[in-house]
């Protein structure tokens, strides 16, 4: 019901930026939960961040809370993550996902919809 395209992954110097975009199609995007997730080779699929359907309420993972920050803009059925202060660990495929659901979940579980990915590098 929904398709999902992330964009804006690159290889950057640690301590840069980067603005990944995750484009929805198929369905009222505003009807949807949005997340990140990320997968560096050999590791599990990691929990990112998460953002409710209006934007009102956001979840994020440890290890990037102070740095990234989730947006979205329904309007353009669009979820962004921005990421500032990049860490060398923070390298891997970022994949935006998405579920119909009544909170924010942090499991990749719960999530129906998937990205083809985007590659995400941070060099040292």
């Amino acid at each position: 019901q929904v398709q999902l395209v992330e964009s804006g992954g690159g290889l950057v110097q640690a301590g840069g930026s980067l603005r990944l975009s995750c484009a929805a199609s198929g369905r009222t995007f505003s009807n949807y939960y949005a997340g990140w997730f990320r997968q560096a080779p050999g590791k599990e699929r990691e929990f990112v961040s998460a953002i409710n359907r209006s934007g009102s309420s956001t979840s994020y993972a440890d290890s990037v809370k102070g740095r990234f920050t989730i947006s979205r803009d329904n309007a353009k059925n669009t979820v962004y993550l921005q990421m500032n202060s990049l860490k060398p660990e923070d390298t891997a495929v970022y994949y935006c996902a998405a579920y119909s659901g009544i909170k924010v979940l942090t499991t990749s579980r719960a999530y129906n919809y998937w990205g083809q990915g985007t590659q995400v590098t941070v060099s040292a």
